[in-house]
């Protein structure tokens, strides 16, 4: 499996390419059918937005790496589908590409202009970073911190329904990490928050990237004290501890959710 070397400055030459084409909706564009797979090369695509260059993110073996916003109608045998959706098909590094791909893309549509004076900004030339020329301000790519915990009751484990899913679907308790808070007080305050509990032994287990958008996935398991459940009944509308033998509906493969949840039920 070829490993991916970030970059910021294209090669002169990159005859063997690969473009990730998204839609102003965050969407990639695919070949037809299944599994999901990238449009050839040399798909005929006009970008929506031809002011806006293809973005350089790297090498994945020998293969330069680009971003850049496809056309508004995807050409005759493609389509646009939600990134979410391929974490599970796309090979790994593969998918992790992708969802940089998306990043920088946003990160460079939202940075065109300072955010202190409103002057154009300027790629900075040493490292993937926008300045102002008037007033020197420095953008980043910055990421969003997002908690997911797993919190179990003995053999059990906590799964919930969010009020956005579809199907029944149920998963772990999640939300972004407020300003001054450590992880371990955002696992706490969520889980209180989303289903009035109180939890213990909280232990990091891993991270993913989340480009829903530019997010940074840590996951945990607690174990949660003596209590009943309380929804919060505005983002989490049904709650429930599950075994191996009566869960329902859980996320797809390729998400640290049904990683956590997998490992805690003995499902992997």
């Amino acid at each position: 499996m070829p490993t991916f070397e970030p970059g910021f400055a294209a090669p002169a030459l990159a005859a063997d390419r690969v473009t990730f084409l998204f839609n102003q909706a965050g969407e990639l564009l695919l070949a037809l059918g299944e599994p999901p797979h990238l449009p050839p090369p040399g798909t005929v695509c006009s970008p929506a937005d031809t002011t806006a260059a293809a973005l350089y993110l790297g090498r994945l073996g020998s293969t330069a790496c680009f971003a850049q916003w496809g056309p508004e109608v995807p050409p005759e045998g493609t389509e646009y589908r939600h990134l979410r959706e391929f974490f599970a098909h796309l090979d790994d590094p593969l998918a992790a590409v992708a969802g940089r791909a998306r990043q920088i893309l946003e990160w460079d549509r939202d940075h065109r202009f300072c955010g202190r004076c409103a002057t154009r900004m300027q790629d900075k030339g040493d490292e993937r970073a926008r300045v102002c020329p008037a007033c020197g301000h420095l953008c980043f790519p910055r990421l969003n911190p997002a908690i997911i915990v797993g919190v179990t009751r003995g053999a059990t484990l906590l799964l919930c329904r969010n009020r956005r899913f579809t199907g029944g679907m149920h998963s772990l308790v999640a939300g972004f990490v407020d300003v001054g808070e450590t992880l371990e007080q955002a696992v706490e305050r969520e889980v209180a928050e989303e289903v009035g509990l109180r939890v213990r032994d909280i232990r990091y287990v891993g991270s993913q990237s989340w480009p829903f958008p530019s997010g940074l996935m840590l996951g945990f398991t607690a174990a949660a004290e003596p209590g009943d459940i309380r929804v919060d009944g505005d983002e989490i509308v049904e709650a429930g501890w599950y075994t191996a033998a009566d869960h329902p509906l859980i996320p797809r493969p390729g998400s640290i959710s049904r990683h956590i949840i997998e490992s805690l039920l003995g499902l992997a």
